[in-house]
């Protein structure tokens, strides 16, 4: 009969539901909430107490942070690096994040390689200059005509010889392309104050990221702090990887990019020491109190040319 049917029925869902009762309480399937009731917020266990649902694992927090636009001011980029590097509890992957934010076209290395000029070739002037970015990548590779006949190719430390003069282009020329490259970029090389001098350029102390100058460096390497120590032998050191090896001259791809790789070594600990070192903002004229607009209205603010054609 139909009443006998439903009764069947019945039982056969009470089992079904007591089978899937116990399931769920040991965790072999996820619960879910039933139609005309709300989704329970756990399940009774044996002791009586609610065991958390498990059926949503939490997403982990992401370092959400607002890009930096590239006419970011010096100051504002170390201390938005140092917020981030803050931020967690400094695991390699939180510093590859924080990383990330500021890296696309920031940085950049850079190396060249002088010829001699003058009298007795005494005077270093620029024959090959190359950059790379953040990841190693070569950027910018020419060798460069310098304004002055050479004297010495130094061929057994530049690498320069006088094969490499026909395709050569102007120093003038190379200068632009090069400096075009700098502009609004952290610069890192290594004694890169030679590099600068070879150009005919400065570049602001603040976006200068020297690898001779970062006591870091010295002390990860167990050197003493205060030595002027060289590109190969930090590369030897902590890179574990040998440089400007053999008579054929040094390559400034290779040194640029073991710059870069240096520099990457203690970016962390440079830049937040860096964003420590700062001086402080100097007061912002909206949000400063004592610089009230109103104020600008007194005679004294007047010029003096003003105030005579005004009586």
């Amino acid at each position: 009969s139909p009443q006998g049917r439903s009764k069947k029925k019945s039982r056969k869902h009470q089992r079904f539901m007591e089978r899937r009762a116990l399931l769920e309480q040991k965790g072999l399937l996820s619960p879910r909430g039933r139609l005309g009731s709300p989704s329970p917020e756990g399940l009774p266990k044996a002791n009586g107490t609610t065991a958390p649902r498990c059926d949503k694992v939490p997403k982990p927090k992401r370092i959400v942070s607002a890009p930096l636009s590239p006419s970011a001011s010096p100051d504002s980029i170390a201390r938005h690096h140092s917020v981030l590097l803050s931020q967690g509890n400094g695991s390699s992957k939180k510093v590859r994040t924080s990383s990330l934010v500021l890296r696309p076209g920031k940085y950049v290395a850079i190396d060249c390689e002088m010829v001699g000029t003058g009298p007795q070739g005494r005077l270093s002037e620029l024959a090959r200059c190359s950059v790379v970015n953040y990841e190693g990548d070569v950027v910018y590779d020419k060798y460069v005509q310098p304004e002055l006949p050479i004297v010495d190719y130094r061929t057994r430390w530049s690498g320069i010889t006088k094969q490499h003069m026909k395709n050569a282009i102007p120093f003038k020329a190379a200068q632009a392309e090069i400096l075009k490259i700098l502009k609004d970029k952290i610069v890192v090389g290594h004694a890169i104050h030679n590099d600068f001098q070879a150009l005919k350029y400065f570049h602001p102390k603040d976006r200068t990221r020297d690898t001779s100058q970062i006591p870091v460096l010295k002390k990860r390497a167990g050197l003493p702090v205060r030595a002027n120590v060289s590109l190969k032998n930090l590369a030897r050191h902590l890179l574990h990887k040998k440089i400007q090896v053999g008579c054929k001259g040094h390559s400034s791809v290779e040194d640029a990019q073991t710059a870069m790789e240096l520099y990457r070594l203690v970016e962390v600990q440079w830049e937040k020491e860096l964003a420590h070192s700062l001086p402080p903002r100097p007061p912002s004229p909206v949000t400063d109190p004592a610089a009230d607009s109103s104020q600008y209205l007194d005679d004294q603010y007047w010029p003096t040319d003003l105030m005579a054609s005004g009586l």
